[in-house]
């Protein structure tokens, strides 16, 4: 495996550091998703699938964010993953506060404050939520100057923040006092409390490269636009950027008709990157452009939106691109890093790239020139019945490997644990459009199904190399779409001047004849203790022989308290588990672990082999993220997983007894 100068270097100082003290090397955690391509594999072996079950919490951690009056903001679900670097962990909190934290027992050694919420509760629809942060180390060579330390970067709302490593102060030399303001070097001036990031960036030699998040609620002529930009690691200035929505004279500008390309917004990045670090190739997961569920505005296939865009990291360029949706209709933006592989298919050796869908489809490229791995059909889907919306006519299929999700919605897919509930969820059922995956958003409501989570979301997957699985933590959740006149749509925010725009919510329904039908009947069922639609499971985790191209096991994920102990199902005999529905994702390791807590309150452990559940450690919080794991200067493995929300929060380790 190729690894980067940054990552040899904290290797070797990690190892230098640890291995006399404890006979076993320690083993980093440098990136999000434990490297740059996004595997998160970790070629630990000391917790087994033979006594995983012999874990037990060695500490915690608590970010104390909570409510503040003063600027009306509420702090979100814990959705960071941490890194490990030379025996310390950074973390991000939900207010966007980095700690650094001793691996071996959790005591805090610094954190800085960024105040995100002096900005108030952002615009979108996460609310305070932030998942990671990303490290640049300087390197012989780099530019830097002699007196160049480690730096931690944090892109918090519409600020680019470098802090040292050691300490968390602010690196004063890096833009002016340590930030670098977002809003300025776009294509457009914007409001800067629409502008956000929960995602880490990318560090490839001395760039920082990041994207932007945008509150799927804003649909306004000249909201933020999806900028791709690149600032020096060292003194912050910006180096290149690409415009997810092409200009004029740009390649792709003609697919945004009426002109929309001059005032079309979001088609941003908002889910975390992936590199190969040694082609020096960049690998964007671009979202859909505003608003996500009308198109009317904006005619035409919209590129870049909804696709997977492949650039060079050093300059921005575009190398290739493919477009996963067209014309995006459904928020269907695909959520998470692309993984990069190396697989053998047909007895041959293949540098790949796997791009996830919230439709609950795996994409698999050729990650040098873009070709498919196996071909991608496009095919006839339904159109719409919305005025002045003119649906893309075809989508791409991969005809390898199959949706690791369900597609489409049908009266057959109802909750069946009893006739009555059956006969209830059809009836509901039928007061809305149903149909195929990408059957559009309608006036009279649409199921669609995978929801707007998923399928899979910003969890991402997870390779072992030794097997070439790719294992996804996937949700079984529809959701309802509706579109409603712009003047009639509820806009947090207020900032809506779209003839149409979409509405969405969950799709379930009261046991008992509802007081009122349509919509309202299905919000309030998701207020008062409704019952899913659909049957389980709502959650899975899939096995997928990535060589192959084929699905080698799926077992549920996890399980839902809100229906098992509903009381219209008192007496009736359930599942073991129903799975759980949830944006989270798992991690794997050498030793044949999947790992992972996908939206319960538990700690997951599985054989990677056969989808075998091996443990479930309990928790007095929901497990809110995805999990990572090392082996700190002790020789202790450790496995840290963020839990809960508010201020009900915590970062919890678990070490063998």
């Amino acid at each position: 495996m190729r690894i980067n100068s940054m990552t040899a270097i904290l290797i070797a100082g990690i190892v230098a550091g640890g291995a006399a003290q404890s006979g076993r090397a320690p083993q980093a955690w440098p990136s999000y998703a434990a490297d740059n391509a996004a595997t998160h594999y970790s070629p630990l072996a000391d917790v087994t699938p033979a006594n995983v079950g012999q874990l037990a919490v060695a500490w915690e951690w608590y970010p104390t964010d909570k409510p503040n009056a003063e600027f009306s903001t509420q702090p979100g679900n814990f959705q960071n993953t941490p890194l490990m670097i030379d025996n310390v962990l950074y973390v991000s909190t939900m207010y966007n506060r980095v700690a650094a934290l001793d691996a071996d027992t959790g005591k805090e050694l610094w954190s800085f404050d960024p105040k995100a919420y002096e900005d108030g509760q952002p615009p979108n629809g996460t609310g305070f939520v932030h998942r990671g942060v990303a490290a640049w180390i300087p390197s012989a060579g780099s530019g830097a100057s002699g007196q160049a330390k480690a730096r931690i970067f944090l892109n918090s709302r519409w600020r680019l923040i470098a802090l040292d490593a050691k300490t968390g102060e602010p690196v004063t030399s890096f833009g002016e006092k340590g930030i670098v303001d977002l809003t300025k070097g776009l294509r457009r001036e914007v409001n800067r409390k629409h502008y956000t990031n929960t995602s880490p960036p990318v560090v490839y030699r001395n760039l920082v490269i990041l994207g932007n998040g945008v509150g799927d609620r804003l649909a306004y002529k000249g909201d933020p636009p999806g900028d791709v930009r690149a600032f020096d690691a060292i003194t912050g200035k910006q180096v290149w950027r690409f415009n997810t929505v092409p200009g004029e004279g740009e390649p792709g500008n003609e697919t945004w008709g009426a002109d929309s390309w001059k005032t079309a917004g979001h088609t941003n990045v908002w889910a975390p990157m992936s590199l190969d670090d040694a082609r020096g190739l960049l690998y964007l997961p671009v979202s859909t452009p505003s608003n996500d569920f009308y198109g009317g505005d904006r005619p035409g296939a919209n590129l870049y939106g909804e696709s997977l865009v492949c650039l060079d990291a050093a300059t921005g360029k575009r190398k290739w691109h493919f477009q996963i949706v067209h014309h995006g209709l459904w928020d269907y933006d695909p959520a998470s890093a692309p993984s990069l592989v190396t697989m053998t298919v047909d007895g041959k050796r293949v540098d790949a790239v796997v791009q996830l869908t919230k439709q609950g489809f795996a994409f698999v490229f050729d990650r040098v020139t873009g070709r498919p791995i196996w071909p991608i059909e496009e095919r006839p889907v339904p159109a719409s019945d919305v005025a002045g919306e003119q649906a893309w006519p075809t989508q791409p299929f991969p005809t390898k490997p199959a949706a690791f999700a369900p597609q489409g919605i049908t009266t057959g897919d109802t909750i069946d644990f009893t006739p009555e509930l059956k006969a209830q969820a059809q009836e509901e059922m039928k007061k809305y459009r149903t149909g195929p995956v990408y059957t559009p958003p309608s006036v009279m409501g649409t199921l669609m199904n995978p929801g707007i989570i998923g399928g899979a979301n910003w969890g991402g997957s997870a390779f072992d190399p030794a097997s070439g699985m790719l294992y996804v933590k996937t949700s079984n959740q529809p959701a309802l779409a509706r579109i409603r006149p712009g003047a009639e749509t509820n806009s947090r925010v207020g900032e809506l001047d779209a003839a149409f725009a979409g509405s969405v919510g969950g799709a379930t329904f009261v046991p008992r004849p509802p007081a009122a039908g349509g919509i309202d009947a299905l919000a309030s069922g998701a207020r008062g203790g409704g019952l899913p639609l659909v049957k389980p499971p709502y959650g899975e985790l899939v096995a997928i022989d990535l060589g192959r191209g084929e699905i080698a096991w799926r077992v549920p994920f996890g399980d839902t308290p809100s229906v098992r102990n509903h009381p219209a199902l008192a007496g009736v005999t359930l599942p073991a588990r129903l799975g759980v529905a949830g944006a989270p994702g798992v991690i794997v390791t050498r030793s044949g672990l999947v790992l992972g807590g996908g939206g319960d309150t538990a700690l997951y452990a599985f054989d990677a082999k056969t989808g075998r559940e091996l443990a479930r450690h309990e928790l007095s919080r929901r497990a809110s993220a995805t999990p990572m794991t090392y082996r700190s200067k002790s020789g202790r493995q450790f496995i840290v997983m963020a839990t809960g929300s508010g201020a009900n929060a915590a970062l919890v380790a678990w070490a063998l007894r």
